[in-house]
């Protein structure tokens, strides 16, 4: 278990939970489905988005020190973020195994360290998708769409096993230990405050200025 490292400096603001729709839904198999309309982020393209994500792995200046980008993304909760395994294209991009470590409102309860198969990596969004013995157990999709002055983002997570007879068990006694229900509700806000957080970050290491990007 990697340590929580010390606070960081904050980028800007972390936006409150209720600056988005959110909902926490357990079906009737056990399966957790957690959904979020997010606020616009401002001043940011799909496609600059999309770069964020292809370039996690790398660093960036602030107040006169080098940091991982990772660790600024979040300046609580964020621990270690690497890339397992290249894309067919040797980089970070579809196909790729991404390593994320993170707890929750910075609480050891709510320690998560998954290697997730990135599945989709376009303008479009991005899909993490983690499989046991081959069935699918976590899926998190994040969507973007460019919008008047900035773009929307949408999030929807899935975690459980979706499959007859086995599911509801695994469901019931094993998908807690992936994420319980209290780490779920602990995960809305992260994201919430993280995806704020991209439109005071991405302006600081997007390559190119961003405000005559976007409409």
């Amino acid at each position: 278990m990697l340590p929580i490292p010390p606070p960081r400096p904050e980028l800007g603001p972390l936006k409150p939970l209720s600056s988005a729709r959110t909902s926490f839904t357990r079906r009737a198999d056990g399966v957790l489905v957690l959904t979020i309309d997010h606020d616009v982020i401002r001043g940011v393209t799909p496609p600059i988005l999309r770069w964020w994500f292809e370039n996690l792995g790398e660093t960036m200046e602030h107040a006169g020190r080098t940091w991982p980008r990772y660790l600024l993304w979040h300046p609580r909760d964020h621990i270690h973020w690497e890339l397992a395994r290249r894309s067919p294209t040797g980089g970070t991009g579809q196909r790729a195994y991404f390593r994320i470590v993170e707890a929750f409102n910075a609480d050891p309860r709510f320690y998560v360290d998954s290697t997730e198969y990135v599945e989709k990596l376009d303008d479009e969004g991005i899909s993490l998708v983690r499989t046991i013995a081959g069935a699918e157990v976590f899926r998190l999709e994040h969507r973007f769409r460019e919008v008047e002055g900035g773009s929307e983002y949408r999030s929807r997570m899935t975690v459980g096993l979706a499959l007859p007879l086995v599911g509801p068990a695994f469901n019931r006694w094993v998908r807690p230990r992936l994420l319980s229900d209290e780490a779920a509700r602990a995960w809305l806000k992260h994201n919430v405050e993280e995806v704020g957080l991209l439109e005071h970050l991405l302006p600081a290491v997007y390559p190119r200025p961003v405000a005559a990007l976007v409409p």
